[in-house]
C-alpha cells in the first residue's frame, strides 16, 4: 500500500500518533503525515483528569514524545490545522487554510469530543468541561485555590469522580449529581460501584443519586449554582459537566462513510472504504457483542498497532480484550473485558481492605474482571480473558486458586 502520497493521519491523539510511531518502527518508508486541531506537541489524555489536574503533573509531563523524536524519524506534524472535507475520488485531504493533502493512505483518528449540556445557564461563565489540555489547564489553576469553595460535578462516571477526587485534594466542597443510583452505573459492577461509592463519603465528597440538572444558575452571567428538577439548588464557585463524550464522525460523515454510533469499520479496521481506516474514539468496530465504540487509551493504541501492520502488509483481524483504568484517592481499579450483560459476580478478597477483584459472568461465562489494589488479577484477567479460557463460578469463588493458576498450560495468550 506504499505510494508517493503516503499515509495521512487525521488526529493527533495518542492513536493518531501511535500509527504513525508503529509505521516507522515496521519499516515504512514513505511520507507521514500526523494533522492535529489542537496547536502544540500531541500530548496524554488520561492525566488530565487524574494527577495532572491534582497538580502532581505538569505540562511537559504529559507530553505524548518532543517535537525532535518526530522530525527524526520524518514523521511531519500539522499542529492546528483542521480537516474539513475528504476527496475519496481523488484521494485528497481538504485543510481548511492550506493546501489539499494527497494520501494513499488515510487513517481517521479523530476521537471524541465533550458532550455539551442544554438547558439555561450552559453557556454561563463558570461552567467547565474536560477533554482538552487548555481545558485542563484552567480547571487546574481554578482548582488550585479551591480550597474551601463548592465545586458542583454534573455527571457520576469515570471522568466526573476523577475531577471530584482532585478537587478534594485541592481542599474543595465537592457535590457530584448522578444521573442514576449509584456511581459509574454504566461502566462497572455493583459491587465496585458500591466500593467507590464509600471510598468517596469516606473522603468528604457529597453524591447525589437520581439528580436530574434543570437549569445553571447565572444571574449576571457567572455561573453560581446548579438547580435539580426536583427544585433544589446547589451553590458552586465552580462547575464541572462529565455526562459522556461524542464521536467526531462529521469528517467521515460528509465522505459518506458508514456510519452506526460511530465510524463503521470491519475486523481489519478499515471504513467502507477500503484506502481508509478509522481507529480509536471515533470508530465502531465488530466485537462479540456487535459493533462497539470503545473509549480507552488500551484501543486507541492497540488499533494504531493493528493498523500500522495492515499498511505493511502484515495485517490481520483485530480481536483483543479491552481493559481501562481509574486512580480515585488511594483506590486504582483496573478492569478487563466490558461487564455489559453480567446476571452474577464472584468477589475475591474483602473491599473493605481495599483491595478485591470481581469476576463478572454472564450465562456462566466469564466476561470482566475489575480489580481494585490488586494488579496481578488484573494482568491475570486480560490473559484469561484473550486465550479465552473458561473460568466456572466454583473456581472463581475459591480463593486458594489464585487466577494466574487459572491459565492452562499451553494456552495461546
Amino acid at each position: 500500500m506504499t505510494g508517493t502520497a503516503g499515509v495521512v493521519i487525521v488526529g493527533a491523539g495518542q492513536a493518531g500518533c501511535e500509527t504513525a510511531v508503529t509505521l516507522r518502527a515496521k519499516g515504512f518508508a514513505g511520507p507521514i503525515t500526523v494533522i492535529g486541531d489542537e496547536h502544540g506537541v500531541p500530548y496524554q489524555r488520561p492525566p488530565l483528569s487524574k494527577a495532572f489536574l491534582a497538580a502532581s503533573y505538569d505540562d511537559d509531563s504529559i507530553i505524548l514524545r518532543p517535537a525532535e523524536f518526530y522530525e527524526s524519524r520524518g514523521i511531519t506534524l500539522l499542529s492546528g490545522h483542521l480537516a474539513t472535507a475528504i476527496d475519496r475520488s481523488r484521494r485528497h485531504l481538504e485543510l481548511e487554510g492550506r493546501s489539499p493533502l494527497a494520501y494513499d493512505t488515510l487513517v481517521l483518528a479523530t476521537g471524541a469530543r465533550n458532550r455539551r449540556l442544554s438547558l439555561p445557564g450552559a453557556d454561563a461563565q463558570g461552567v467547565h468541561y474536560l477533554r482538552t489540555l487548555t481545558e485542563a489547564q484552567k480547571l487546574q489553576e481554578k482548582l488550585k485555590s479551591a480550597d474551601g469553595r463548592q465545586v458542583v460535578i454534573i455527571g457520576g462516571g469515570f471522568i466526573g469522580l476523577e475531577v471530584a477526587a482532585a478537587a478534594r485534594k485541592h481542599g474543595a466542597d465537592v457535590t457530584v449529581l448522578m444521573s442514576r443510583d449509584r456511581p459509574m452505573a454504566r461502566s462497572v459492577s455493583l459491587p465496585v460501584a458500591r466500593y467507590f461509592e464509600q471510598q468517596h463519603r469516606r473522603h468528604g465528597v457529597r453524591l447525589v443519586a437520581n439528580s436530574a440538572v434543570r437549569s445553571i444558575s447565572a444571574p449576571s452571567g457567572q455561573a453560581d449554582g446548579v438547580v435539580t428538577a426536583d427544585g433544589k439548588r446547589y451553590s458552586a464557585g465552580i462547575i464541572v459537566v462529565g455526562i459522556g463524550v461524542d464521536p467526531n464522525v462529521e469528517l467521515a460523515v460528509t465522505a459518506g462513510l458508514a456510519i452506526n454510533g460511530g465510524v463503521v469499520v470491519d475486523s481489519t479496521l478499515r471504513t467502507s472504504d477500503s484506502r481508509i481506516f478509522a481507529i480509536g474514539d471515533c470508530a465502531a468496530f465488530p466485537t462479540q457483542s456487535g459493533l462497539r465504540r470503545i473509549e480507552s487509551i488500551q484501543t486507541c493504541v492497540e488499533h494504531a498497532r493493528a493498523v500500522a501492520a495492515a499498511i505493511v502488509g502484515a495485517g490481520c483481524d483485530y480481536d483483543k480484550v479491552p481493559w481501562f483504568w481509574t486512580d480515585q484517592f488511594d483506590s486504582k481499579l483496573q478492569m478487563a473485558g466490558l461487564i455489559e450483560g453480567y446476571d452474577s459476580t464472584v468477589v475475591r478478597g474483602d473491599p473493605l481492605s481495599g483491595s478485591f477483584s470481581v469476576l463478572c459472568f454472564a450465562d456462566g461465562e466469564l466476561i470482566a474482571v475489575e480489580s481494585v489494589n490488586r494488579p496481578r488479577d488484573h494482568m491475570a484477567a486480560r490473559k484469561l480473558l484473550a486465550a479465552r479460557i473458561p473460568v466456572s463460578i466454583l473456581e472463581a469463588a475459591d480463593e486458594g486458586i489464585e487466577l494466574k493458576d487459572l491459565i492452562r498450560v499451553g494456552a495461546v495468550v
